[in-house]
């Protein structure tokens, strides 16, 4: 009877190991899965639960779970606003009203601002304490939220068109990956647009035409900022 026990305590403690093993083999292929650089695996925090999460963190800046939950929550906010602002800057040099690049020229000689090419008699200090109030003002109200899923997905009136009240589970994580992937688009894209008015002094359209125009001789390596070598 002892020698029967024995083996059946060896059996249950080989099937544990070997199950340990399995589900261990099972965590990394998970983790392999979702990388950003084929052949490294990613961080044990980086799981894949988050939207658009492919284990890229080089610097390990996620490692603590408060700064991982609070990068997220910039990365989703800046991302919207990326967006945003790529959206104006094509809106504005493509309905005629000049590039991104001129729009704060009214500030600094002095004169009125202009939208759609109307003029405004509101001078510079008003235009910035309007926007600083209305700026703080929302953020103090998104900051009351203690719920990081909530401050980060509102819902309610922030979505008008029901996408994700509408949606199951699986749709909605589908749609949080691709407002994260198109955001971090957009942050990539206007800083391409910094970058371009800085060395040429125009906008993205009329970059864009020049480039397409001819697309050898108009380029990042002749502009001769960004190769300063014509």
């Amino acid at each position: 009877m002892q020698s029967l026990s024995m083996n059946k305590t060896i059996g249950s403690s080989r099937f544990a190991k070997a199950s340990s093993r399995s589900a261990s083999a099972t965590h990394v292929a998970r983790a392999r899965k979702a990388l950003w650089y084929p052949g490294d695996d990613a961080p044990e925090y980086l799981d894949g639960s988050i939207p658009g999460d492919y284990g890229f963190d080089p610097f390990s800046l996620g490692k603590d779970k408060k700064n991982l939950e609070r990068f997220r929550e910039s990365e989703v906010i800046h991302g919207r606003w990326a967006m945003l602002g790529s959206l104006g800057c094509l809106a504005v040099e493509a309905s005629g009203n000049g590039s991104w690049l001129e729009a704060p020229k009214w500030a600094i000689e002095g004169a009125d601002p202009s939208y759609l090419g109307q003029s405004f008699p509101t001078g510079l200090p008003l235009i910035l304490g309007i926007q600083f109030v209305a700026m703080a003002g929302s953020e103090a109200f998104r900051q009351r939220e203690t719920d990081p899923m909530k401050r980060i997905y509102p819902g309610g009136s922030f979505d008008p068109l029901g996408y994700g009240k509408n949606a199951d589970a699986a749709k909605l994580e589908e749609l949080k990956t691709k407002e994260i992937k198109n955001g971090r688009l957009a942050m990539f894209s206007m800083a391409g647009y910094y970058a371009q008015g800085l060395a040429v002094g125009k906008g993205p359209i009329a970059c864009w035409q020049e480039h397409i125009a001819d697309p050898f001789h108009v380029n990042i390596a002749t502009n001769g900022v960004s190769v300063p070598i014509y």
